[in-house]
């Protein structure tokens, strides 16, 4: 399993070439890509790309949250607030389900290093 973030997904959508849009192609191609419910909304917001996307997008297995995930999600965020560094919710939410399911998250944003550095998330 390898999850996808927003940041990453857009430029894939795009068709641009990259490290990261190279291994979303590549998990889509094994079955292993996954979302989380906060990158499908995201992805869903935006009224340009929206109706193309949703049929697509909709068909991709979600990181569902699993139980306790709020309280962990709440907890992570402090962790890295605690350091004072950077911790949006959306973020913190996402990064929490890759955590939980311990995968990847394919991303170019850099507000997820917080979370790799001290919260266990693994960036690719």
């Amino acid at each position: 399993m390898i999850a996808a973030d927003t940041s990453s997904l857009v430029p894939y959508f795009e068709g641009e070439h990259a490290r990261d849009t190279d291994l979303i192609e590549a998990a889509l191609a094994d079955g292993q890509l996954h979302i989380s419910p906060v990158v499908l909304t995201e992805l869903l917001s935006d009224p340009k790309s929206r109706g193309g996307l949703q049929p697509i997008v909709t068909a991709w297995p979600l990181l569902e949250p699993t139980p306790g995930y709020w309280i962990r999600a709440s907890q992570t965020r402090a962790q890295v607030l605690a350091r004072r560094l950077k911790a949006r919710l959306p973020d913190t939410l996402i990064a929490q389900a890759s955590i939980d399911y311990n995968v990847l998250l394919i991303t170019r944003d850099p507000d997820f290093e917080p979370f790799a550095k001290h919260c266990g998330l693994r960036l690719g």
